[in-house]
């Protein structure tokens, strides 16, 4: 059974145990590099700012009692009067865990927190190439907005996927039968 939890800026050594483990497992699957997060960059007070980032949530999925994964959520600016749009970053299943519902609700936990904040909507980037991921996300409604952006500088390319948050009301209204 999957637990989410919520992290604070205290949980920063299981938060950086599962950022260290995802950046080797899936290097390809992320704009930042495992030396860019260890040696000088391994810090206490980056971690914890990690984590403390104004107006963001970050969440922690648990497997078994074990730490499984993580996804974060953070906020866009976004000119006024255009509504509130939030991002999910971050987001990894550890291999043993893929398979078992943990993307899953990593992804719920950030739409509702995203439409709980008051979001109109949630995007994300995922890598050319990265099927399961995008797979994934279209099981919740996310859907490519346009062709990959310009090559990154080394090489690969992202697509942004958005999904609008008026579905959400619908899934919590029929989860309560109304």
């Amino acid at each position: 059974m999957t637990e989410i939890r919520t992290l604070t800026a205290d949980d920063w050594r299981t938060w950086r145990e599962l950022r260290l483990a995802a950046l080797a497992e899936a290097p390809g699957a992320f704009g930042s590099r495992l030396a860019d997060w260890q040696g000088p960059g391994d810090r206490e007070e980056r971690w914890r700012a990690r984590l403390d980032l104004p107006g963001a949530c970050h969440f922690l999925a648990l497997l078994d009692g074990r730490p499984a994964g993580m996804a974060g959520g953070v906020p866009v600016p976004e000119p006024a009067g255009e509504g509130g749009t939030a991002e999910l970053i971050s987001m990894w299943v550890a291999p043993a865990a893929r398979g078992r519902g943990t993307g899953d609700e990593l992804v719920r936990a950030v739409v509702r927190w995203a439409a709980a904040a008051g979001n109109r909507a949630v995007r994300l980037s995922v890598f050319s190439g990265n099927t399961h991921a995008a797979a994934l996300y279209r099981r919740h409604g996310f859907v490519p907005t346009g062709p990959a952006g310009d090559p990154l500088p080394d090489g690969r390319r992202e697509h942004v996927m958005v999904r609008t948050l008026s579905t959400v009301r619908r899934e919590s209204a029929g989860a309560r039968g109304g």
